[in-house]
């Protein structure tokens, strides 16, 4: 089979980080990771912190549980930006490996410009969810809260925030397509 066109490991972009086509927003991009991975660790010690609380001293908290759902939701969305800004998703080789170097250029300008488009519509639709969880009827703004005992706004901020990963995947994917497109020479 022939190797991948993207190769991980060159000296432009150090070992597994965002190739050059992705542009300066993929180097923010992967940067930001690592503030997500602290927010995956952070999750697993507030865990450990409730189940002492709990059930060595009979003093549960009332924050601990959505405050973790807040902290893995954000992670997850944010994945999904991190592996395009590192041209890392999902992609079919069985097709892909079979092609020439211009051929798999074709395919990924296309690829690209179609998940362009797809993250884009996803924003408009997400931007209905975030228009009713930030605003009332009246147009006043209040942030849409969990409704627990504790009440925090974490459902209507991560109805924000993946509004705006899916507009900056929207954009990193036309980044990645414009760069393929240019690319000399395969």
């Amino acid at each position: 089979m022939a190797s991948d066109s993207h190769d991980f490991t060159n000296e432009r972009a150090g070992p597994m980080s965002a190739p050059p086509e992705a542009g300066t927003l993929g180097k923010i991009i992967d940067r930001l990771g690592i503030v997500f991975g602290i927010a995956i660790l952070s999750s697993a010690a507030i865990l450990n912190v409730e189940v002492v609380l709990r059930y060595v001293f009979n003093s549960a908290t009332i924050w601990a549980h959505e405050t973790v759902i807040f902290l893995t939701a954000s992670s997850f969305v944010f994945g999904g930006l991190y592996v395009a800004a590192r041209n890392a998703h999902i992609r079919v080789v069985l097709v892909y490996d079979l092609l020439n170097i211009k051929m798999r250029r074709l395919f990924d300008v296309v690829i690209s410009v179609i998940c362009s488009f797809s993250c884009a519509f996803f924003a408009w639709a997400s931007w209905q969810s975030v228009s009713r969880a930030v605003w009332t009827p009246e147009g006043h703004i209040r942030i849409e809260t969990t409704g627990s005992a504790w009440d925090p706004p974490t459902a209507g901020l991560i109805k924000i925030f993946l509004f705006i990963v899916l507009i900056l995947l929207c954009v990193q994917f036309a980044v990645l397509a414009f760069n393929y497109f240019r690319k000399r020479g395969g």
